[in-house]
């Protein structure tokens, strides 16, 4: 049980300006995208004296969505010299930054008469999206105890579902999806970052970053008592200590030398397979497809956003779930089941949607396949993913491992978003068939090649992928003579 509400509070305190934010900003911008679209339209007539033809409104649109995995991008990017230069909590607290400008530039762009105001505030929120994404998994995982890893850093994957569902919420017409009130729903997104602001400095800093990367036992004992309570501390600090002495003399290593380093070949081949998946495996597409199945399942059109606010509660409820069961269950089971049942979903899907108009119950068909592929992905692959670049890396690698993930993330995230409307015009109702091989080739990759990392410290996880990555050094022949051998004694 957790001994101690700090760590609570601090989950909370985290999580509320962190990964809340990404969710939030993901479902926002829906409701108002008739209004801003207007707007735009309106401003250049006011402007030039010309209106707008649609599909360079259309143009503009994209431009404003994208500007959002773009800036997420740029986050990720920056997110790693962050959490080493100034730490895991000052990063996330000067993350809020971005959100602040975000607010402010939409809050604003309709009495400045300005749409560009719209997009560079997406690009900021983006910005700070990719941070918290990155640092926040990281903070959290670093400052809980061993049993309790992974429950307490998968509540990343349940504040980003909290956020989803919430701006689905907010953006109602009855709150502030209205056509008078879409800049305040904009702006919004200040709220989470001001409780952040006012509550995280009260909470301690990563112990783990503390001893070994600044090498400040005497804090990183006073961060654990807070974090812990009255707990005897010392197998906890002997463990640290261990790690501290295992990359004694090392520096924060740069992406590009994770890729030359042969002995972190198999961690990095996974998180590369998890990351690119989370996002290539169709999820995001699911809610693209929300509406237009909920229309055929004759849902009355003013009624779809209430049922929409359902696949959100779903995503919720699924992490919700996967938070309780993962230092259970583990995290193999739940990714490979997620994966699996993904698959399955998605053959269901194809079939329900080509039959659409044929048979009469079709529709009703494919929306429990949009709630169930929600629920399948929730329960495994949304949360695990980002817990595992903390537990497959020791301290040093771990931030550049994180900047590898995160910009995988948000490339394939722009990706799926810019290439899903070509592949319905080109594949109709087997539009899912792309995102079906993903899922398949991602269940057979953590069936055969990701060892468990349940209830085991970093040091333990790290000798099982060294012993990987030097049995296919063997396998593959190759020999360097004594100094190899050397470098295997126990």
């Amino acid at each position: 049980q957790l001994q101690n509400k700090i760590l609570i509070l601090t989950i909370c305190s985290a999580g509320i300006g962190g990964t809340f934010q990404y969710g939030y900003n993901i479902s926002n911008i829906n409701a108002p995208a008739s209004y801003i679209q207007r707007f735009m339209n309106t401003t250049w007539l006011e402007r030039t004296g010309v209106p707008l033809e649609s599909n360079v409104i259309l143009l503009l649109w994209s431009f404003t969505v994208s500007a959002y995995p773009l800036g997420g991008l740029t986050g990720a990017v920056v997110a790693g010299p962050m959490a080493i230069m100034l730490g895991r909590k000052m990063s996330l607290l000067l993350n809020n930054i971005f959100v602040i400008i975000a607010a402010a530039l939409s809050g604003f762009s309709r009495m400045a008469k300005s749409f560009e105001m719209i997009m560079l505030s997406r690009f900021f929120t983006g910005m700070n999206a990719g941070v918290s994404m990155n640092i926040q998994p990281m903070y959290l995982a670093e400052s809980a105890p061993k049993k309790l890893r992974g429950v307490v850093a998968l509540t990343s994957a349940s504040f980003t579902a909290l956020g989803l569902m919430l701006g689905q919420v907010v953006g109602l017409r009855e709150l502030l999806g209205g056509e008078e009130s879409w800049p305040f729903l904009l702006a919004s997104n200040v709220v989470p970052a001001l409780i952040q602001l006012t509550s995280l400095p009260w909470f301690p800093e990563s112990p783990r970053y503390l001893l070994i990367d600044r090498g400040d036992k005497e804090s990183c004992i006073s961060a654990l008592q807070k974090l812990r309570g009255t707990r005897d501390l010392s197998a906890e600090l002997e463990e640290m200590l261990a790690e501290q002495a295992a990359v004694k003399g090392q520096r924060a290593k740069n992406p590009w030398e994770l890729f030359q380093n042969p002995s972190l070949r198999w961690q990095l081949v996974s998180i590369v397979v998890l990351s690119s998946a989370m996002q290539l495996c169709g999820n995001d597409s699911m809610y693209f497809y929300a509406a237009y199945v909920f229309q055929e399942a004759g849902i009355p059109q003013d009624k779809i956003p209430y049922v929409v606010i359902g696949t959100g509660s779903c995503e919720l409820i699924a992490s919700v779930t996967c938070n309780m069961v993962i230092d259970y269950a583990g995290r193999r089971p739940l990714l490979l089941g997620g994966y699996i049942f993904m698959a399955g979903w998605a053959i269901v899907f194809m079939v329900a949607l080509s039959q659409q108009t044929q048979i009469s119950w079709m529709p009703y068909l494919s929306m429990a396949c949009i709630f169930a592929y929600i629920l399948s992905f929730g329960i495994g692959p949304a949360g695990v993913t980002g817990v595992l670049p903390t537990e497959v890396f020791d301290q040093m690698s771990r931030p550049a491992a994180y900047m590898i993930c995160g910009s995988l993330i948000w490339f394939n995230l722009f990706l799926v978003g810019t290439a899903f409307p070509f592949i319905v015009k080109s594949l109709a109702h087997f539009c899912y068939v792309p995102f079906l091989v993903v899922c398949v080739c991602t269940a057979l990759y953590v069936g055969f090649f990701l060892p468990e990392t349940k209830g085991k410290s970093f040091l333990e996880i790290s000798e099982e992928f060294k012993k990987r990555n030097f049995k296919t050094k063997t396998r593959a022949g190759f020999y360097k003579g004594p100094e190899e051998i050397k470098t295997t004694t126990l």
